[in-house]
């Protein structure tokens, strides 16, 4: 399998002394609002924080767009054949939904995965673009709808500030849009900005692949018929294919199916569908078809892949 090495392995300069103690006062956070491994809601409605003490695998997951801060620890997430790595020097952001599964390794009781995840609302974008009026973004080319980016101090400033308001609950409603707004403009600002704020933007073609994107993720057990998609979001066949590639790793076809093997296999383990039958509800005419699909991406055929989830849990 091939990585993007800019992405994979981004710079890995210390943080300073005063970033260090706010990294460390994130992780202490973060430690008090997640009583053992799981992910965890807070009282901020977007803001959603981790802890993980064993090395695992994620199950892939039809992700939204979100800004995700390593406080200790390093994650692996995978996109297609594609890896991303980010830890407390780096964070991640998902500019458009897209299935992806991750994995933790080196972690343990003493010293687990702690981290925080503020979800994103595009509309929200979109909004802050249209007051602040030109932000001198450049326009760039189509890239990945995922990305890595050194973090600065002024953003581990702005989420620790967003993480204290759990300890203050009734300065959440006032404070935390403030945060927020802060956070996003310190995003479009960054060096990779232009991945979010093309998407932002209407009528501009990296819009039209998230609303192409939009598209599938409400469809997927539809027939896929690329002439109608193309003209769905008022793009060329060939564009949609070029472009949609470009941010997702992925062609329409290879995406939707992805989707929705991911979600027969939630139907199969919380449902409890037959594989048959849950193949059909997803799309899937032909049960070996589904089978042999289903084998490809999660490494067994549905029997024996649900007996090792199972297991595990």
């Amino acid at each position: 399998m091939s990585s993007l090495d800019h992405f994979s392995h981004p710079p890995q300069t210390p943080l300073d002394t005063d970033m260090e103690k706010q990294r460390t006062e994130l992780a202490a956070i973060i430690r008090r609002n997640t009583a053992e491994d799981g992910s965890y809601a807070t009282a901020i409605g977007s803001l959603f924080m981790s802890r993980h003490s064993q090395s695992h695998e994620f199950a892939p997951v039809l992700a939204q767009p979100a800004l995700c801060i390593m406080a200790q620890g390093r994650k692996e997430v995978q996109l297609a054949n594609e890896y991303f790595n980010y830890d407390p020097l780096n964070y991640l952001v998902v500019s458009v939904s897209m299935p992806l599964s991750g994995r933790v390794v080196n972690v343990s009781t003493e010293e687990p995965i702690l981290a925080l995840r503020l979800d994103i609302d595009p509309a929200e974008i979109t909004a802050l673009i249209a007051d602040a009026g030109p932000l001198g973004v450049p326009t760039r080319p189509t890239g990945r709808g995922l990305y890595v980016e050194r973090l600065d101090s002024a953003m581990l400033d702005a989420v620790l500030r967003l993480a204290r308001l759990l300890d203050t609950p009734k300065d959440i409603t006032m404070l935390a849009p403030l945060i927020r707004r802060e956070i996003l403009y310190r995003l479009l600002r960054s060096k990779q900005g232009h991945r979010l704020y093309e998407i932002a933007i209407a009528n501009s073609q990296s819009h039209r692949i998230s609303q192409a994107i939009k598209w599938l993720n409400s469809n997927y057990e539809q027939p896929l018929r690329i002439d109608d998609l193309a003209k769905e979001v008022n793009l060329s066949v060939s564009t949609l294919h070029h472009r949609f590639k470009a941010m997702t790793a992925m062609s329409p076809l290879q995406y939707q199916k992805q989707l929705r093997l991911q979600e027969a296999r939630r139907l199969m383990l919380a449902e409890g569908l037959e594989a048959s039958a849950a193949g059909y509800r997803v799309g899937y005419e032909s049960p070996s078809q589904f089978s042999r699909e289903y084998s490809r991406l999660f490494g067994a055929p549905p029997l024996r892949d649900l007996a090792r989830l199972r297991l595990s849990v």
